[in-house]
């Protein structure tokens, strides 16, 4: 493996909290932001993702591990692309971040993501994660210069958006192409996710919605007691049809 940024040790092997919320989302103001990223460190979490200068200002000030800044944004095509501009990624550096995370599959690409990955670790002077959805986006982005992959886009492009669930084959994958640190992101739901993901390669992981959108946790519980509620309903009835060959009963 090529040489790792120091900043980057801190994570090694353990799980990086991605700390977000949607407009409308109950959570979604900094200061819950800074709170989550707050009992996700006293339980563990050796990093943060955060979205957007003003959530990065609030964690910095009552977090010390390493986080990864971006900033999402609409680009020309009417889709999000993260960390579309370097002057973006100046200001998220300047607000804390340590670690820049770039859309380098082939849509960033068309956008300039290599160009700026290189320009961002030139002036900025800080590591750049490349998100990727693709080995050989991957191995691009290793070659423009990338300190770090991620699988953050799988499932998320127009290629692969057949892939629906955790991936540890495609992490074991990454891991044989690149010789930069591999960071499992997407889907990984439940701490066995998190623990294959090792086994398979990773770097470290990292976790967003299973721990920082109640409402999405919440919902799996509420759904699986509507269906179990629907299977003891009394006036249920079922009716079996045999359709054989000679007879139908």
């Amino acid at each position: 493996m090529t040489r790792i940024p120091d900043i980057c040790r801190q994570f090694q092997n353990r799980l990086i909290v991605s700390c977000q919320a949607s407009e409308g989302e109950a959570f979604r103001d900094c200061d819950s932001m800074a709170r989550f990223a707050q009992a996700a460190v006293a339980g563990g979490a050796a990093g943060i993702r955060a979205n957007g200068a003003e959530d990065i200002g609030a964690i910095r000030k009552v977090a010390r591990v390493p986080i990864i800044g971006i900033r999402k944004a609409l680009a020309a095509d009417g889709h999000v692309l993260i960390t579309g501009s370097f002057e973006w990624a100046a200001e998220l550096v300047a607000a804390g971040a340590d670690i820049i995370a770039l859309d380098c599959t082939a849509r960033g690409q068309r956008y300039g993501a290599l160009e700026r990955l290189e320009r961002v670790r030139r002036e900025l002077a800080v590591p750049v994660m490349a998100d990727i959805a693709t080995v050989e986006e991957a191995v691009s982005a290793m070659a423009a210069g990338a300190d770090l992959v991620a699988s953050t886009l799988r499932g998320y492009t127009a290629d692969t958006e057949a892939s629906t669930q955790f991936e540890p084959a495609f992490i074991a994958e990454l891991a044989r192409a690149v010789t930069v640190p591999v960071i499992a992101e997407g889907r990984v739901h439940i701490p066995e996710q998190a623990a294959s993901a090792l086994a398979a390669g990773a770097f470290a992981v990292v976790v967003g919605e299973a721990i920082t959108k109640p409402q999405l946790t919440t919902q799996r519980f509420a759904r699986s007691l509507e269906a179990q509620t629907r299977l003891l309903d009394p006036s249920l009835r079922v009716i079996g049809i045999d359709l054989g060959a000679t007879n139908t009963k």
